[in-house]
């Protein structure tokens, strides 16, 4: 049996973006053997997805499943639906209510698949970037959901009620400010030129600056002391 047979796998949700790009180095740093999925669900900023590639191609995972989910049959939101996607918004309004970009339970359909996945792979340890402190005040990004989430897995899995195995949802991101969460990135060699975070890129990709997501990653590399190193359109 090689080292690699060795390892513990785990399931990475991976979406392109920053937060899960540093997931995946840590889950790599702890050991791993690394299953990245990643999630095509209509999302207008569909450039993520070649982003995930490059990110799992550069983190040396050893599959990366891309699962094609059309959530732009039910709308409601501006990441899926003809809604303008807020931009420029201001500290007050950025922490303040759930914002229109919020996808209904799309952490808990991913975490969903990730677990369907898991059973399959034998694999115990799912990671996700989900982050409490620096978001746009998404219901499914806090540690009571990743909580009950596992109580989830437990009861709802063949594993669970046979009791051959204990899922694990790892959210190592959950208290991190996003200045903190580069820092530990960049000290594992995330090259966050291949991340993408804008919600409305143009159709080079350049992300606009201007919406939720850029605002915070742009505000955490300045208070990380770093450059960003995405070009931006303006």
């Amino acid at each position: 049996m090689s080292l690699s047979d060795k390892k513990p796998k785990a399931v990475v949700l991976v979406s392109g973006g920053l937060d899960s790009a540093t997931v995946l180095a840590i889950a790599k740093e702890l050991g791993f053997d690394l299953y990245a999925l990643s999630i095509d669900y209509g999302q207008r900023h569909h450039f993520e997805l070649e982003a995930s590639r490059k990110v799992c191609q550069a983190m040396g995972v050893k599959q990366h499943q891309i699962f094609k989910l059309d959530l732009r049959q039910f709308g409601g939101s501006a990441l899926t639906d003809d809604i303008d996607v807020p931009k420029d918004r201001s500290d007050n309004e950025l922490t303040n209510g759930i914002p229109i970009t919020y996808v209904p339970a799309r952490n808990t359909i991913f975490l969903s698949l990730a677990l369907g996945w898991s059973e399959v792979i034998g694999a115990f340890d799912l990671f996700i970037g989900v982050n409490a402190v620096d978001y746009s005040g998404y219901p499914d990004c806090r540690p009571e959901f990743i909580k009950e989430f596992a109580e989830l897995a437990r009861l709802g899995t063949k594993a669970g009620v046979e009791r051959t195995g204990r899922f694990v949802i790892h959210s190592p991101l959950i208290s991190l400010s996003k200045a903190d969460i580069i820092r530990r990135g960049l000290a594992l060699g995330v090259d966050y030129s291949l991340t993408t975070s804008c919600y409305d890129p143009d159709s080079l990709g350049r992300p606009c600056g201007h919406c939720d997501s850029c605002q915070l990653r742009q505000r955490g590399f300045i208070e990380a002391g770093m450059n960003d190193p995405l070009h931006y359109q303006t």
